[in-house]
């Protein structure tokens, strides 16, 4: 059952003696449109119509979706695909391996949200390379670019709007057919020797091994959405899906920076000069400067992709902050892209760019964001001798909403996510006390306070002011874009004096339109109090269980003097 709304009456209209008064609003801002994204791969497996439902009623635009290969391949396990296997036909997958994921594309396009389909490894065994570590079963050794590419355009196909799973073929216009999907994200993590190995060269592993694998996935999946009626004319595809921090020693399964993964996929040094020689081959790069005037065309999801996407969590510090060198490895954060230091990757991408006179500039989609909380996670965690502080609910409530506010000023970052929508496991000291614990919800279900804050976020850069001084107050009403179409959508700045006084209205805001959820004002208050965003939440989606009824944001105290 979702999260039962909270049910104080809302004051609209009310005016308070020294009212806070609407000052003007801040600055426009290029990411006014910035997306929201969510994911949460176990419950969709679990519930997809209840996860999807709960998804759409946080007020989420995107939703994340793994499409893990070796879960739609044939005998996975196997050392060859079945005989007579066609692996770009998707009549020739199991049925009952398309059935999870053909649900969730049907009831998005129901609840009015976006899949994205992250098409990732784990490959299944007959696609891999040779030379993988006796006992070792990562399933992501050396996998077969020409085979990867046929499974995505297979998928590409299932999901081209025209394919009718009743007849196994392209039906167009059959009442049957299956939505398209137009939003693709290229494997995950390939910086991250879990998601692809190995990380180095064999034989020499400080030579970067996984930007070679990483570049001839891309153009393989690259190629097969192409041959489904997949682009970027009319598709979101994006590239990189980078796991922010690394090492500096990648080794077989560790992993690397996402700087210098980046540098080595497009095959320029250090001081982004093109590779020549060994140090070319090495890396699978054009070793002359006639191959490297040839690499434009024969690697064009480098320069023609819709963006780069990255995960730039901020661990457990302020969304501000990148403590350098990594005090849990040493490792200099120049080469990180995690939301502090995100312009790292943006000044990368563009010199990379013009090294082969493109003028593209990506912008830069965040995947994957959220904060690790404790409860339920040990903090400090008992593993890490001091070094990693896992954050109560309440303060990282605080900096999600900080993190949304610092992606929003900066026009380069397209989307804001949450990952996942529930703490992942029940904790227990054999998970490290609850795993990947940065859900919006408990592994039972209860509400953190970041669940209020995700769904209308709420941030005043300053909270302590002098009398008579506005403060910037900065919110998004997430939910509002499921609206009753053509209803103008109000959400009101809300503010209760003291430490307890009565919350009342003070300043009414309208947003600019449904895909739009934020505003950014200056607001006078009258005192010292608490501050908070409420929005009268209109009837979602008739299918869905969500009660109409005002629901509210984390409250902000602020200080004046």
């Amino acid at each position: 059952m979702l999260w039962s709304r909270l049910t104080a009456a809302l004051l609209l209209g009310t005016v308070v003696a020294a009212a806070a008064i609407l000052t003007g609003a801040a600055p426009a801002r290029a990411s006014s449109t910035q997306v929201s994204m969510i994911e949460d791969d176990v419950h969709l497996e679990a519930d997809p119509a209840g996860t999807l439902e709960r998804m759409r009623a946080l007020g989420a635009d995107v939703v994340r979706v793994s499409m893990p290969w070796d879960a739609i391949a044939p005998a996975p396990g196997a050392g060859h695909p079945p005989e007579g296997f066609n692996p770009s036909d998707p009549a020739s997958y199991p049925a009952a391996n398309w059935r999870l994921w053909d649900e969730i594309v049907v009831d998005a396009r129901r609840d009015a949200l976006t899949v994205d389909l992250d098409l990732m490894g784990g490959a299944p065994r007959w696609a891999l390379g040779p030379g993988r570590p006796k006992g070792n079963s990562n399933p992501n050794w050396e996998p077969s670019p020409a085979a990867y590419g046929a499974f995505v355009q297979a998928l590409a196909t299932r999901y081209s709007g025209a394919f009718d799973p009743s007849a196994g073929e392209l039906v167009p216009g059959a009442p049957s057919d299956l939505p398209r999907v137009g939003f693709w994200s290229i494997w995950n993590e390939p910086n991250y020797g879990p998601s692809l190995a190995p990380q180095g060269v064999p034989g020499d592993l400080a030579v970067e091994n996984s930007p070679r694998m990483y570049r001839r996935m891309v153009d393989a999946a690259w190629a097969g959405l192409a041959a489904a009626g997949h682009g970027p004319e009319g598709d979101t595809i994006l590239i990189g899906e980078f796991a922010p921090r690394g090492e500096n020693r990648w080794g077989v399964f560790s992993g690397m920076t996402p700087l210098v993964f980046l540098r080595a996929l497009y095959c320029v040094d250090s001081s982004h000069r093109e590779l020549r020689g060994t140090a070319a081959r090495l890396r699978g790069c054009p070793a002359t400067p006639a191959g490297s005037r040839r690499f434009r065309t024969q690697h064009p999801a480098l320069f023609a992709a819709s963006g780069i996407a990255d995960h730039p969590y901020a661990r457990w510090n302020p969304p501000n902050v990148e403590i350098d060198p990594d005090p849990t490895n040493g490792v200099s954060t120049a080469g990180y892209a995690s939301l502090a230091v995100i312009s790292n990757l943006g000044h990368a991408l563009d010199r990379v760019q013009r090294v082969y006179a493109s003028s593209t500039r990506f912008p830069i989609w965040n995947t994957e964001f959220g904060y690790i909380t404790s409860p339920p996670k040990r903090s400090p965690d008992p593993r890490s001798r001091g070094k990693v502080l896992y954050l109560s609910p309440k303060v990282a409530a605080g900096y999600d909403n900080w993190a949304e506010y610092i992606s929003w000023r900066n026009p380069r970052i397209r989307s804001f996510a949450q990952y996942p929508v529930f703490d992942p496991v029940r904790a227990a000291r054999s998970n490290d006390w609850g795993g990947f614990a940065s859900g919006l919800l408990s592994f039972a279900g209860t509400p953190k306070t970041v669940y209020a804050a995700w769904r209308l976020p709420l941030f005043l850069p300053v909270t302590s002011a002098r009398r008579g001084r506005s403060l910037e107050v900065w919110g998004c009403v997430r939910p509002a874009r499921y609206a009753a179409a053509g209803a103008p959508q109000t959400a009101q700045i809300q503010f209760a004096p003291g430490t307890s006084g009565a919350f009342t209205t003070i300043q009414t805001v309208t947003l600019s339109g449904p895909a739009n959820c934020y505003f950014d004002i200056r607001v006078k208050f009258p005192a010292s109090g608490t501050v908070r965003l409420s929005y009268d939440d209109p009837p979602l989606d008739p299918t869905l269980t969500a009660a109409p009824g005002p629901i509210e944001s984390r409250p902000v105290q602020i200080s004046l003097h």
